[in-house]
């Protein structure tokens, strides 16, 4: 709720300070008395165009300051806060402030802090509704239509959004499977080819390193045989430096229980004969290594050749082709085994967006059967408001599958028609400025201001109409008062006299300067005023006596 506004040097005005309170607040004055500047600097703090045609003629900028009181939890508002680190204590007030030069640069905080124009048209939106001659936002704009008709149907969308959600992931999921399987369809051929090459070639873990150790063996043993021979001729016969070593060994054996020495003797001998038998195995195995065989290095030479190509032909080392080789394998086995997650996956898509078409097919519903309630609700206000030709429809629409969304299925615009026969169209394009702030009006006592700001202002709503017009118009913003704050600018004393306060614009003029100011009317003060409004320049006592009587109405 809007608790004060704070004016500096806006236009007319050089310095104006005004309180507010609930219920429904009227503004008066003459004609061309400011209040198109009063608004105009609301406007200003709630994050409309900053024109430097607002500041004051000799100023250097024009200030304006709001200060608002929020609901216990304060809903969307709350989020668009904490989303920008903006902080405010339970049950402190929300002050925006907004500023703009002379030479057109501006400035907008939010409690202090900084902020964009953008930032405080939203959280203005959420905090004022304005309602003129001209206005297109609010309830005259379609894409909100739709959250209005939930709230009079107290409709929750939450299943509906869990569904969508659900479907949306599954589709996702669906389509990545789908591009994995195509890319990996691409080169399926690739894949079966190279892996059928690779099984053939068999290469072997740390084959390179084995074939490449057996060649160096087998050039050496080339260089190597000669020495070899002759020295495993040693160890060869019965004459043989061992074969003596073993009979010496044999004949000490007998002789060792004889005397120590020869026991020790014998110990050593026998170490010795283990030594030169483990030299003799070793010679042969490296005989056996050694072994020049000029087909098998030929062989070994052509298969590390091989072994080689094929490496650098996939971009790997050679000790890397097996590793390449089982990851071409898996491969083709993702492909056949994605085919089948493929079937799966569709499967889910398919469940998930039937249980979304079944839950927003259930909101539709709902919404059709509120449509037709809010229908005959609106209907029933209008001809009060003198708009007895007119008709009103809630359209709701069903919207193609690629406009489905986490609200549901349906597009809703609310039309009119203006006169028998006529069809029907949106608000902003058939109504005239007096009859669209009307029927706005039917509008918010038919919705009960359900999911509202907490303030609305009505900019000339009984324009052109009075009489018993004005008094219907007085009785339905009295009435949608006492729910929300609201203020209305009139020039009706039926409006005007439903007041809970009255503030009178007056503008005056000393010398060349002309300044608008507002007070606030006490009882007398209202009498006057409505007076005025009823009689014109010269207040009579009959119009003040019909004045007390619209106030005693109240």
């Amino acid at each position: 709720m809007l608790t004060s506004l704070s004016i500096r040097d806006v236009v007319l005005i050089s310095a104006l300070d005004l309180d507010f309170r609930g219920g429904l607040g009227v503004l008066t004055g003459e004609t061309g008395a400011g209040k198109s500047i009063l608004l105009d600097s609301l406007g200003l703090a709630l994050g409309m165009r900053a024109d430097s045609g607002l500041v004051r003629h000799g100023s250097d900028k024009a200030l304006v300051s709001a200060s608002f009181d929020l609901p216990n939890g304060h809903g969307p508002l709350a989020n668009i806060l904490d989303e920008n680190d903006i902080e405010i204590e339970p049950g402190e007030p929300l002050i925006i402030r907004r500023s703009v030069k002379a030479d057109g640069g501006s400035k907008a905080f939010v409690n202090d802090q900084p902020c964009s124009a953008a930032l405080l048209r939203e959280i203005g939106g959420l905090l004022v509704e304005i309602h003129g001659q001209h206005d297109d936002r609010g309830m005259l704009n379609p894409k909100g239509h739709k959250a209005l008709l939930d709230s009079f149907a107290r409709t929750d969308i939450t299943a509906t959004s869990s569904a969508f959600a659900a479907w949306n992931d599954a589709k996702k999921r669906l389509s990545e499977a789908q591009m994995g399987i195509e890319n990996a369809e691409r080169d399926r051929d690739f894949l079966i080819h190279a892996l059928d090459e690779l099984n053939r070639f068999s290469p072997q873990e740390g084959e390179e390193e084995q074939l490449a150790g057996e060649r160096s063996d087998m050039q050496k043993g080339e260089r190597l045989t000669d020495d070899l021979r002759a020295v495993l001729k040693i160890f060869e016969g019965s004459k043989s430096a061992v074969a003596e070593m073993r009979s010496a060994a044999r004949r000490l054996d007998r002789l060792g229980p004889e005397h120590p020495l020869l026991a020790e003797a014998l110990s050593a001998l026998d170490r010795a004969v283990i030594e030169a038998s483990e030299a003799e195995n070793k010679l042969e195995a490296a005989k056996e290594a050694l072994t020049f065989d000029p087909q098998r290095l030929d062989d070994i030479e052509t298969r590390l050749f091989e072994l080689r190509a094929i490496a650098r032909k996939h971009g790997v080392t050679p000790s890397g082709l097996h590793a390449l080789q089982s990851e071409f394998a898996a491969k083709l086995e993702t492909i056949d085994a994605g085919t089948e997650g493929l079937a799966r996956l569709k499967a889910e898509v398919a469940g998930k967006a039937e249980a979304y078409h079944a839950a927003a097919s259930a909101l539709g519903r709902l919404r059709r059967e509120a449509a037709a309630r809010l229908d005959m609700a609106v209907a029933a206000e209008l001809k009060p408001l003198k708009l007895d030709a007119a008709q009103f429809k809630t359209d709701i629409e069903a919207l193609p599958e690629e406009r489905w969304a986490p609200d549901g299925m349906d597009r809703v615009e609310f039309l009119i028609s203006t006169n028998p026969g006529a069809p029907f169209a949106p608000l902003t394009k058939i109504a005239s400025g007096g009859e669209l702030s009307r029927f706005i009006l039917a509008l918010k006592v038919a919705l009960a201001e359900e999911g509202g700001a907490q303030t609305i202002i009505f900019d000339e709503i009984d324009r052109g109409v009075g009489g018993a017009v004005a008094s219907a118009i007085g009785e339905r913003l009295a009435r949608l008062a006492k729910r929300t704050q609201l203020l209305a600018v009139t020039h009706s004393p039926q409006v005007a006299a439903k007041g809970g306060t009255h503030y009178f614009i007056a503008k005056s003029s000393q010398g060349t300067v002309t300044r608008t100011d507002v007070v606030e009317l006490d009882k007398e003060g209202r009498r006057q005023e409505i007076a005025r409004m009823l009689s014109g320049a010269e207040v009579t006592e009959e119009a003040r006596a019909q004045a007390e009587r619209l106030l005693e109405g109240v």
